[in-house]
């Protein structure tokens, strides 16, 4: 979660609200008193593997192991909690990794009062070389999401993103995006809306992918005509080869 929005947690939070982390396992919001994850307790914190940190929220455990509940979280299963039974509900870096978001937030909306909901930003998914100089974002994630007020969309993370830089922005624009940045969330009380927007045929994918791009930090214009008439060259290329082809065997 980001550094200052635990800050603003752990200012507000009253000693006697409970609370529940969504998604916690690899670095449980300690605070909680209730987490709810697909892993063991006997292995939380996961991020210390990477020199990460290993739980937020204060040093002290709100939750242990019977509170910690283990379960696939999307498995259309209404949570073992009663309707609004927490007064803030967190889920953090959590929805772009899983296969059923939209359940998730109806079952955030039910048991929570109030909560805070974090993912990568688009800007932040779209950049080249997290993981791979050729591959935008990184390769577990699902979603792209955009939040926009009370609003959480969802699209889905389409292999065409990796097929084209112009579709992506370069790793260099990674040292550029400050941490407020790279991350996007929501602040819900009482509920939100969530969806997902679907795109149907290559053309329409490719005009979102790259309509995104342009809108946020569109390459130069000459760039743009080279990469058109390189596509020309290659078409009248192929042409010409089975041309010569089709005159050979004759």
């Amino acid at each position: 979660m980001f550094k200052p929005h635990v800050d603003v947690l752990m200012r507000e939070l009253r000693p006697s609200e409970q609370v529940l982390d969504v998604g916690g396992w690899a670095c449980p919001f300690n605070r909680a008193q209730w987490i709810l994850d697909a892993e063991p307790y006997e292995t939380r914190g996961y991020y210390r593997t990477f020199n990460g940190p290993a739980f937020q929220g204060g040093a002290r455990e709100w939750f242990d192991k019977s509170t910690w509940v283990q379960r696939d979280i999307c498995d259309r299963e209404p949570w073992p909690f009663a309707d609004k039974q927490f007064d803030f509900a967190i889920c953090s870096h959590t929805l772009e990794d899983i296969r059923d978001p939209l359940w998730v937030c109806s079952e955030l909306v039910r048991v929570g009062k109030r909560g805070y909901v974090e993912v990568p930003s688009r800007e932040w998914e779209t950049c080249r070389g997290v993981e791979r100089s050729n591959m935008a974002g990184l390769s577990h994630h699902r979603w792209l999401i955009d939040i926009e007020e009370n609003r959480i969309a969802f699209i889905h993370k389409f292999h065409l993103l990796h097929s084209h830089w112009k579709f992506s922005f370069p790793a260099s624009r990674l040292n550029e995006i400050p941490p407020e940045r790279a991350v996007q969330w929501l602040w819900w009380d009482g509920s939100f809306e969530y969806e997902e927007r679907t795109i149907h045929g290559v053309d329409q994918i490719e005009a979102e992918l790259a309509g995104y791009v342009e809108r946020i930090a569109a390459y130069p214009a000459w760039r743009l005509r080279a990469m058109r008439m390189n596509a020309l060259v290659r078409h009248f290329g192929v042409r010409v080869r089975n041309k010569m082809r089709q005159f050979a065997r004759a």
